[in-house]
């Protein structure tokens, strides 16, 4: 029997410019390619195959972790062509394997669509700035994009968090340190908790996982610190009750006045399929912290944020459905992406049939309006 080489999948990876590499028994190595999964047309995959592939990459330490624990994670460089972020698990006392691409060249904010307001905050010398969005919606490389920003410009001190590492980012005109969890630091809270004293002047928290990082993230940038963090939440509004839910009742109004003064913006993002040429489209959702919407948050009034960001234009502010639309009428994206992706799925539903379209698939008709709405 031949055994499958890692180094030939990962070339194909690399070479078709893939997102992710699927690897589990009685299947053949799968890639994701702009969103869809394709079969490679090679072998099917065997509990040997798996167990060859899952030693030719995975560290000693990983290997134990994933003996004792069922799982682990790591990243990886694969010579100068790419980095890998690998999640390695066990399922039906088999081994299945996944891969995402980390492109090792930084993008632009132009390349990404940023929207252009962002370079502005991120001038900050203070304050809290959240990406947030499903996984694989792009929050690495945007938090990435804005970073080397930073480093290219400005003289600053760049401490950033992450688990893993995905990308490198060489001193420039800042000084970044890059702490791994589980290589360099045990925990986000522990790395929290230690980076103050490194007199820092930007801190980048790859995931606020629980109540003691969100605390930590919070309280570093009420203390004259640029903090940028991660959240898996859709939607601006949401992101903030996500936040203040996370506290015990007792401390929420406590939090909600912290956030209304550290706060400086939320920026949410969705990844779609083109269909007008190869690839992907991120959507944002942008909400600024003005004043006004500062005293919303301040007054538990999230409810009533996305009409103020809908009046916010001027501040750049957006909403997810509007840019989602936007898309959609310029012929980026496909009307069921869009509503796939969309916060009032009825909503844009309805505004494809007064154009007179129809939208694909029929489950679309026939779902209830608010069933799409509820997802976190």
């Amino acid at each position: 029997m031949s055994t499958m080489q890692i180094d030939r999948l990962l070339d194909t990876v690399i070479k078709l410019g893939a997102s992710d590499l699927h690897l589990t028994v009685g299947r053949p190595p799968t890639l994701r390619l702009h969103g869809h999964l394709r079969s490679l047309q090679t072998k099917v995959l065997e509990s040997e195959d798996m167990v060859s592939l899952m030693k030719a990459i995975t560290p000693e330490r990983c290997q134990q972790e994933l003996q004792e624990k069922g799982g682990t994670d790591f990243g990886f460089a694969y010579g100068d062509a790419a980095r890998f972020r690998v999640s390695v698990f066990r399922q039906r006392a088999d081994i299945a394997i996944v891969c995402r691409q980390i492109p090792s060249r930084l993008l632009t904010f132009e390349q990404i669509g940023l929207p252009e307001i962002c370079r502005e905050l991120i001038r900050r010398p203070r304050g809290l700035f959240l990406v947030t969005g499903p996984t694989g919606s792009g929050k690495t490389t945007s938090l990435a994009t804005m970073i080397d920003y930073v480093n290219t410009h400005f003289d600053r001190h760049i401490v950033t968090m992450e688990d893993p590492i995905e990308y490198y980012h060489f001193h420039k005109k800042s000084i970044v340190n890059q702490r791994e969890v589980g290589t360099d630091v045990p925990s986000f809270a522990e790395a929290l908790r230690r980076v103050l004293r490194a007199d820092p002047d930007v801190i980048l928290v790859g995931e606020m996982r629980d109540l003691e990082t969100i605390e930590s993230a919070i309280r570093a940038a009420e203390t004259g610190h640029l903090v940028f963090a991660t959240l898996h939440t859709t939607g601006a509004a949401k992101t903030i009750d996500r936040v203040v839910d996370a506290f015990p009742v007792t401390q929420q109004n406590q939090i909600r006045v912290q956030l209304s003064t550290s706060l400086i913006c939320v920026l949410s993002q969705a990844l779609l399929p083109r269909i007008d040429r190869e690839g992907v489209v991120a959507a944002y959702e942008f909400l600024v912290v003005t004043p006004a919407i500062a005293n919303l948050i301040r007054d538990n009034k999230s409810f009533r944020i996305d009409s103020m960001i809908q009046t916010g234009k001027k501040f750049g502010m957006q909403l997810l459905d509007d840019h989602l639309w936007s898309l959609y009428t310029r012929g980026v994206i496909s009307a069921e992406e869009m509503i796939d992706k969309g916060k009032d799925r009825g909503q844009l539903r309805d505004k494809v049939h007064k154009m007179g379209k129809t939208v694909g698939r029929a489950e679309y008709d026939l779902e209830d309006d608010d069933a799409g709405s509820g997802k976190s």
